[in-house]
């Protein structure tokens, strides 16, 4: 396990042990997921409704949010044809105010329209997560129930590779040895001082790079006092909206990830990747034909 960092199972120090990871019981299921949908979109307009494997993106969110412990699953929109196609297959949908200038913050409308208290629990599920294991959704909201002292929590992976470290589309997180975050950034963190040191980097077998995967979940009492302030500088410089928590003094649980998402879809590239991916899972799913089939 790199150092500083929760492993998968979520196991912390005899000073604050987390149990291993498991099946939520009744009480730890006591969450919400909330997936924000909109139609907006600079690279990929209206991709919660790209067809995937012939459903709509934000189906495929949604079904895999089902499959987690979550007591309710809720898709967030402003648009009219978002509600239109997630009413069509079955989902609960909860109408929102637009110009909302995060998820974050319309996580919140969500939260005050269904009366939630500041002790419950949120999951953010993104809607650009189509491949999102159920797992992690239960393991970042289990997190944050067994750790008092955050707000919020959030997942993390390892990084081995130089070219990913400094990626700026990356974002990278150093936590400290009870597993709460130190910092987040675009930059490659920590400095690997020797590491890096000559044109040709590398990274030591040791290293302790975490990539953080976008997943959150989030007291309801903290997104009440998050739309309440103003963009903070480090998050205005590193366009990360986790560091205005971060700013105001909260802290945020970090745990490696029970199991790596794959990556979100942000562009028609990524659209295609993920469209051949199930493509290719349903060829093996499907029954191979029999002697009688092919006859015919």
């Amino acid at each position: 396990m790199a150092q500083g960092f929760l492993s998968a199972e979520g196991s912390l120090s005899a000073e604050g042990s987390l149990p291993a990871e498991g099946s939520l019981s009744a009480e730890g299921s006591d969450f919400t997921v909330v997936i924000p949908a909109r139609f907006a979109s600079s690279r990929l307009p209206g991709k919660p409704l790209a067809d995937i494997a012939g459903k709509p993106m934000m189906q495929h969110v949604y079904e895999r949010a089902l499959a987690s412990a979550a007591r309710k699953v809720i898709i967030a929109t402003d648009d009219e044809r978002i509600l239109k196609v997630a009413e069509g297959f079955g989902a609960e949908v909860c109408m929102t105010l637009p110009g909302h200038p995060s998820g974050t913050d319309r996580l919140q409308e969500v939260a005050r329209i269904y009366g939630l208290k500041d002790d419950e629990i949120i999951v953010n599920v993104q809607g650009d997560e189509p491949l999102i294991p159920p797992s992690v959704i239960n393991q970042v909201a289990r997190n944050l129930q067994l750790s008092s002292e955050a707000g919020a929590a959030t997942l993390s992976s390892p990084l081995t590779r130089v070219e990913q470290i400094f990626d700026p589309g990356i974002v990278k997180v150093v936590a400290d040895a009870r597993g709460y975050a130190l910092y987040f950034s675009r930059a490659p963190i920590p400095w690997a001082r020797d590491d890096f040191a000559t044109e040709e980097k590398r990274v030591s077998a040791d290293a302790c790079f975490q990539r953080h995967i976008g997943i959150y979940a989030y007291r309801v009492g903290l997104l009440n006092h998050y739309v309440t302030w103003g963009v903070s500088p480090i998050e205005s410089m590193e366009s990360l909206e986790q560091l205005r928590l971060m700013w105001h003094g909260y802290r945020i649980h970090v745990a490696e990830a029970v199991a790596t998402p794959p990556h979100g879809v942000d562009t028609e590239q990524d659209l295609l990747a993920v469209r051949a991916l199930l493509a290719r899972e349903q060829e093996l799913d499907s029954p191979e034909p029999n002697e009688t089939t092919v006859r015919a």
